[in-house]
């Protein structure tokens, strides 16, 4: 296993249970410090709006397929804290709302919304008093939107550890600030270099997140995958107020308040890179219009303390579809891969791989076959 993110800790935890296999876990730095434990935490189900919008209804056709591993995720989530005993995942889907202000937004989700049903998701439509009615927090001047009774929320802070204590349970290994560096065949299997020396593997699973398309590299493989610094803007904590994932039909906004009773706010604005240590740091270019939305969607925002916000590398793919399975050309390696909303769909994509790993799943699995690598 290469990441110690949600996708890997998963991957392992199931290799480990349900497979009895001999599972190591290497990890360049520490469990869920990249994008696994730096996005905001929120189960999408819905097409989001920024590629609907710039990419068009052809896109929106293409993406389609994805849906159904979104809707498979949300449905795992639901089962994972009573089968890790990781109540504090904070698991919660009340439903997700994506805000209209204008008839051309609104006419927008009409058209967004019939692909999405298309595809089996339980999409409303709402009018301006429906809406108003479901969650009176909303502006005024909403006019209507979606409803999507499944989209919510957990904890990303907690669910990488979960899922990691969950496999050294079943006797997964995992080393932390242990990088993969290389790897290459050997024999029936693969060698893999790291600083402390070479691991020898029958099996090998990528889920590097947004540096997988380094690690396919080392075998020859070019893979359309993108990393992108991205911000999220935390308030202080508040009166319960929004129980919803609430988006902007306009523009990138996603907003919904934790169990403390802080609101997350962010949507994938662009943070910058450090000109001297090319970390990603906040940019206030990106923080003042994503507050803006925030406010233009629930006004009681404008009333709220900021207290942090944060930036991080997530991977991307221009098409945001996944890419999974085996290799080309490298018999026995396997990538897991969903770029953007790859929390949601970590926990049930990363079953299937394992599956795929062990021989239970054939790679012609309609689930998976069309997310192959090209």
């Amino acid at each position: 296993m290469i990441g110690g993110g949600l996708a890997g800790t998963a991957v392992a935890y199931h290799l480990a249970r349900d497979g009895g296999a001999d599972v190591l876990l290497l990890e360049q730095g520490a469990l869920n410090a990249a994008a696994s434990g730096n996005n905001s935490g929120s189960f999408h189900a819905q097409i989001p709006v920024e590629p609907f919008l710039n990419q068009g209804e052809g896109w929106a056709h293409r993406f389609a397929p994805t849906l159904h591993l979104m809707m498979a995720g949300i449905d795992r989530w639901m089962a994972l804290p009573e089968e890790l005993a990781a109540p504090e995942l904070e698991v919660s889907a009340k439903g997700g709302l994506m805000v209209a202000r204008r008839p051309a937004e609104l006419a927008m989700l009409r058209r967004k919304s019939a692909i999405e049903r298309a595809e089996g998701l339980d999409v409303r439509l709402l009018d301006r008093g429906e809406l108003l009615a479901v969650a009176p927090y909303l502006a005024p001047e909403s006019i209507g939107g979606t409803y999507c009774p499944i989209e919510g929320k957990a904890n990303p802070l907690m669910a990488t550890f979960a899922f990691a204590r969950a496999a050294q349970r079943h006797g997964a290994r995992i080393r932390t600030r242990t990088p993969a560096i290389g790897m290459a065949a050997d024999g029936d299997g693969w060698r893999v270099a790291t600083p402390a020396g070479a691991v020898r593997a029958r099996r090998v699973v990528n889920c590097a997140g947004a540096a997988a398309g380094q690690v396919a590299s080392w075998l020859g493989l070019d893979l359309p995958i993108e990393a992108h610094p991205i911000q999220v803007t935390v308030t202080e904590r508040v009166a319960p107020l929004v129980p919803h994932l609430v988006y902007s039909a306009a523009d990138r906004l996603s907003l919904k308040q934790t169990a403390q009773g802080s609101l997350v706010i962010g949507g994938g604005w662009p943070a910058r890179l450090h000109p001297i240590t090319g970390l990603p740091v906040v940019c206030e270019e990106s923080l003042i219009p994503n507050l803006r939305l925030a406010i233009a969607a629930v006004p009681a925002v404008a009333r709220m303390r900021v207290v942090r916000a944060w930036a991080a590398i997530v991977n991307g793919t221009q098409d945001w579809r996944p890419i999974l399975g085996e290799l080309p050309g490298a018999a026995g390696v396997f990538l897991c891969f969903f770029p953007w909303m790859g929390f949601t769909a970590g926990p049930h994509v990363a079953r299937l791989i394992a599956e795929l790993a062990l021989g239970r799943r054939r790679a012609d699995d309609p689930e998976i076959a069309g997310f192959a690598v090209a």
